[in-house]
């Protein structure tokens, strides 16, 4: 996927690129740093059909709606041939026992079996964190292991 980066002077950047059917979607983040999601013409690529001003944390949240799926579906396919072996978004609650604290206070691993291979924040992804890693609320975490291992998992990041 092409990504094209537009400077627009006294605005900021579009970065934008060409879906299937001839339209650009994109974001313009301006210089105040808003940020604005974007959708071209059919027949005009650079007039815009439709604009949507997001928040930092929306924008987050919708890179985390798009990302994880992906990495997910990913990591679901290089398993098939694993038996009882699971892939499952687990998210950090804002307010929950894990947020503001690390990987390792979870002790997730040893306590469920299960491993937390990458998290998601606001649309970046952090592979393989280390135990020092500190989860935020809003963080979409990706583990792998047993059904079991996850639901075990589930409850820790919940109830603590």
């Amino acid at each position: 996927m092409n990504v094209e980066v537009t400077p627009l002077p006294g605005i900021g950047v579009r970065k934008d690129f060409v879906l299937r059917n001839g339209r650009r979607i994109g974001v313009v983040t301006h210089r105040d740093g808003q940020l604005e999601l974007i959708v071209s013409k059919s027949d005009d690529p650079d007039a815009c059909a439709a604009s949507l001003p997001l928040t930092a944390d929306e924008a987050g949240a919708l890179a985390n709606l798009l990302g994880a799926p992906q990495l997910v579906a990913q990591l679901v396919e290089e398993q098939r041939d694993l038996p009882g072996i699971n892939t499952r978004q687990l998210p950090i609650l804002s307010g929950t026992p894990y947020d503001g604290r690390t990987l390792g206070d979870t002790a997730m691993r040893t306590r469920t079996g299960a491993s937390v291979v990458a998290v998601m924040r606001a649309g970046q992804v952090t592979p393989s964190p280390t135990p020092d890693f500190t989860f935020t609320g809003g963080d979409l975490l990706v583990a792998v292991g047993t059904a079991e291992g996850l639901d075990a998992a589930a409850k820790i990041l919940k109830n603590g």
